[in-house]
């Protein structure tokens, strides 16, 4: 059994990615995985260093403006689609998970010309190019958010790492703080603005810092690796933590108790996960899509949300200090974010694929099964043996009961050995001038996109927390898929 991945560019749709990647290999240690990706995206090192075989295949820039490039695009695409189903062949794919990013459309495309089932996962609240092409094809739709707007689409939230999902941030407080060199019985503050930093995080709060310090509150600040920031702080008083940069973001989480960051949706997702409540600074340019991605968690009553011409010393000082220095409060705000997070989508969506590969619920018909299959209407999915009703199967079927992929009943389609004429051998040759976005689909710049770097903060605050929304007036307001062509009827 195997299954090809496809989700590229940015931290945001590659984590996902690994994250459902963890939990097939975890279910299934004998199941073949493959990343799909660009040479251009985060991938060509993530991916490895997970462990992981990565195929790339060429990018495909989309202007967002009609200009004389546009003429270059469907040869492009066409390249790219040819190259994903050469992976799709190779790999004997029997199922695609698309998460979105400039590598999943081809990806989309060729899974539908080889008639291999696509399981589609859109983490924001509005969805890319890539995941709107790739739901026509699929009932199999999973969304991160709840108001996403996709056909067949259910809200299972967003797949995170174990070292994240799994997080006991009461048990690990205290190592945690000792290992940043904070104080183990003051409040500490998260602030991060992700892997290039963010210029009116980091110095609202830098402008805040004295009167911060003077509640009584301790500061964990990453500033982001391009940050040019040198800060002095007076040695006295509770200490204030500086970092350009941070693998270890579940200590981070473990050590703070509530957040400075901005609203992508793996940040949301991780900070709810593991109850952090948070400030939310939406990036002010862009689709709007990150206010819509904390905007769950603030009705919640999980977090706050600032605008970020809004996010100023002044605001920090009158407005927030108020609020970090109510412990009630803030364990009610910890809890409320604990209540809408998701800690088991990786697993769900694990079983989700494995049951299409093995032909259960919901599962295109696999060896000797009938009934209604990927299609919807009826079509099983070439599957092996006999199928229900007595009909035998083509004797020059392979024995696994799935047909070889890109191998189709039209006796004159070439097996998999056969190479396109047009084929694309290299990953290279585009003048893509920087990375390709999808029309739609948002880059947070202020996501962090290191290996093993998650932008959520904060601290559980266990069972103990009080139970529901504080009353306090601070507190924040609250198509079925049609493949290229018919399967075989089953009896």
């Amino acid at each position: 059994m195997s299954v090809v991945l496809a989700g590229g560019g940015t931290a945001g749709h590659i984590e996902p990615a690994l994250a459902v990647a963890d939990a097939l290999r975890r279910a299934d240690p004998e199941l073949g995985i493959v990343c799909l990706g660009t040479e251009r995206g985060l991938e060509t090192r993530l991916v490895p260093m997970r462990g992981y075989e990565l195929a790339l295949i060429p990018p495909v820039p989309m202007p967002r403006k009609i200009t004389p490039e546009l003429m270059g695009v469907p040869g492009r695409l066409n390249a790219s689609v040819a190259a994903a189903g050469r992976v799709l062949e190779q790999a004997r794919a029997q199922v695609l998970i698309g998460f979105g990013g400039y590598v999943a459309t081809p990806a989309y495309l060729a899974a539908r010309r080889r008639h291999v089932p696509i399981v589609v996962h859109e983490a924001n609240a509005r969805p890319g190019l890539a995941n709107r092409i790739g739901a026509r094809f699929t009932r199999h739709v999973f969304t991160g958010q709840p108001d996403t707007k996709l056909p067949h689409a259910s809200y299972v939230g967003i797949p995170l790492r174990r070292e994240i999902a799994g997080l006991d941030r009461l048990a690990l407080a205290d190592k945690a703080r000792a290992h940043f060199g904070l104080r183990p019985d003051l409040p500490v503050l998260l602030v991060t603005g992700g892997s290039q930093g963010a210029r009116t995080l980091n110095y609202a709060v830098l402008d805040a810092a004295e009167a911060i310090r003077a509640a009584g509150l301790q500061v964990l600040h990453i500033l982001g690796p391009r940050s040019d920031i040198q800060v002095q702080m007076p040695p006295t008083g509770p200490p204030y933590v500086t970092l350009p940069y941070l693998d270890r973001m579940d200590l981070a989480y473990a050590a703070a108790d509530f957040a400075i960051c901005r609203s992508g949706a793996m940040t949301c997702a991780e900070l709810t996960a593991v109850g952090l409540p948070a400030v939310y600074v939406p990036l002010p340019h862009g689709n709007g899509e990150q206010r819509l991605n904390a905007l769950p968690v603030a009705a919640a009553g999980g977090g706050l949300i600032v605008a970020d011409a809004e996010l100023t010393p002044d605001w920090i000082r009158s407005d927030l200090l108020p609020i970090l220095t109510d412990a009630q409060l803030v364990a009610a705000m910890s809890q409320a974010a604990a209540a809408i997070g998701h800690r088991d989508t990786d697993v769900r969506l694990a079983a989700e694929v494995l049951s299409l590969i093995r032909g259960g619920p919901g599962g295109p018909g696999g060896p000797g099964r009938a009934g209604r299959g990927e299609h919807g209407d009826g079509r099983g999915r070439h599957g092996g043996g006999r199928a229900s009703g007595g009909r035998s199967a083509d004797p020059g079927r392979p024995a696994g009961g799935y047909e070889q992929p890109g191998q189709y009943d039209d006796p004159r389609r070439p097996g998999p050995g056969y190479q396109d004429p047009g084929r694309y051998d290299e990953p290279r040759g585009y003048d893509d001038p920087g990375r390709y976005d999808e029309p739609g689909r948002y880059d947070d710049p202020g996501r962090y996109d290191e290996p093993g770097r998650y932008d959520e903060p904060g601290q559980y605050d266990g069972p103990g927390a009080p139970g529901g929304r504080y009353d306090d007036p601070r507190a924040p307001g609250g198509g079925s898929r049609r493949a290229g062509g018919r399967g075989r009827r089953r009896a």
